[in-house]
């Protein structure tokens, strides 16, 4: 009943965000080749590029929500990131270089941080509290249905265009354009209290300082929870250890999101009704016992398990934590507040994955995921704190 009553403007989002990720997945999944084998460029570049990447869309959110708190409108940010990540999409079938898919990959992610903190304010903004799980679960489901649906088209595609990467890159700009064209057409952003010509007072940090303890809790939930959910590339090392064939292992990541997509958008719905507290340690068990099972046995069925369960606790867990800090933080300052912990969240997912390649290098991929076991029992041992914040007025 939840998802039935969800605006339709989370329903497009859904659908924008979906088709984006189409998008970039088609590119993303080759393009660690296409950089090393098609453009000779070396590891430690590749993993340069991501990096600077990453890091730029974490920077970029907090700056983007702050203006549209600012603004008073989260729409026109959302546009301008969403179309810079299609601008940069032709980019990627016409690079020469590894420079050119330097350049392509840092504007697409400051996209990526111009959209991300607005987008979910919005949600927000058009949400009942009462059905925030459920807008927030849903609009995750369907991001991830395009993070298994893009790789699943690369591969076809591959199939089809003989092994043409820059031919798959170069259909990777059609759902690019239908996510841009779905958000201007699509979404309507909501009339503000003091009217849509009314300028909102400047954000003040002191302001910011005093959201209150609920959020702060959940920015430090979400960092620990970050810390024992590094990058999923460590889930593709996994598979290739338990034997995976080379040409199968993006089938990882297409298992682990599948997972994720179907979890998402019911579990929102319940966070609604039995409480985010018991959703969340709920969520982080099972990351505690997807790193138990990959740490301890690198057979095929158990990456195969622990893949499984890494993507129940995705879905479990990361709509949910949007919710919290939809929860916690005051109308006025939510983009600011999605902002302050997505660059949390994203910079402890850059020492994260370090950490989890220096432990890879010390002692394998076990030694990796019991370290990320241990930092789930740390996130459970804070998420316990988390009673359900009442939502502010304003």
């Amino acid at each position: 009943m939840g998802l039935r009553q969800t605006p339709r403007t989370v329903w497009t989002l859904g659908f924008v965000s979906m088709f984006m990720d189409i998008s970039s997945e088609m590119i993303h999944s080759l393009l660690p080749v296409f950089l090393v084998a098609g453009l000779g460029a070396s590891p430690a570049l590749v993993g340069l590029i991501e990096g600077v990447a990453e890091a730029t869309a974490s920077i970029t959110k907090v700056f983007s929500g702050w203006l549209s708190d600012r603004l008073g409108h989260r729409k026109l940010l959302a546009v301008l990131g969403y179309g810079l990540g299609a601008i940069t999409k032709p980019v990627f079938p016409l690079a020469v270089t590894p420079f050119e898919v330097f350049g392509a990959r840092f504007a697409d992610r400051i996209g990526k941080g111009l959209r991300g903190a607005p987008r979910d304010a919005l949600v927000a903004d058009v949400t009942p509290p009462e059905r925030l799980g459920a807008a927030y679960g849903l609009r995750q489901s369907l991001d991830t249905v395009g993070a298994f649906l893009g790789p699943l088209i690369a591969v076809g595609l591959m199939a089809l265009l003989n092994d043409n990467m820059r031919a798959v890159f170069g259909y990777a700009v059609i759902p690019a354009i239908i996510a841009v064209l779905l958000l201007v057409l699509g979404v309507e952003e909501p009339a503000r209290p003091e009217g849509r010509t009314a300028r909102p007072p400047p954000v003040r940090w002191a302001e910011v300082r005093a959201i209150g303890a609920p959020f702060w809790l959940a920015v430090a939930v979400g960092v620990l929870f970050t810390m024992a959910r590094f990058s999923e590339a460590f889930l593709v090392l996994r598979g290739r250890d338990a034997g995976i064939p080379l040409t199968l292992v993006p089938f990882v990541l297409i298992a682990m999101n599948l997972v994720y997509a179907l979890v998402s958008a019911p579990a929102g719905s319940l966070s609604d009704r039995i409480g985010r507290k018991t959703l969340l340690a709920v969520g982080i068990v099972v990351l505690i016992v997807a790193d138990l099972v990959l740490a301890v046995d690198g057979s095929l069925v158990a990456v195969v398990a622990g893949v499984a369960l890494w993507g129940l606790h995705m879905g479990l867990t990361q709509g949910l934590l949007a919710a919290l800090v939809a929860d916690a933080a005051p109308a006025r300052l939510r983009g600011t507040a999605f902002g302050l912990f997505n660059l949390a969240t994203g910079v402890t997912m850059l020492a994260a994955s370090g950490l989890a390649g220096v432990l890879w290098s010390v002692g394998g991929g076990g030694l990796t995921f019991l370290a990320g076991g241990g930092f789930a029992a740390a996130a459970l041992a804070g998420g316990l704190l988390l009673l359900k914040p009442a939502r502010p007025a304003g």
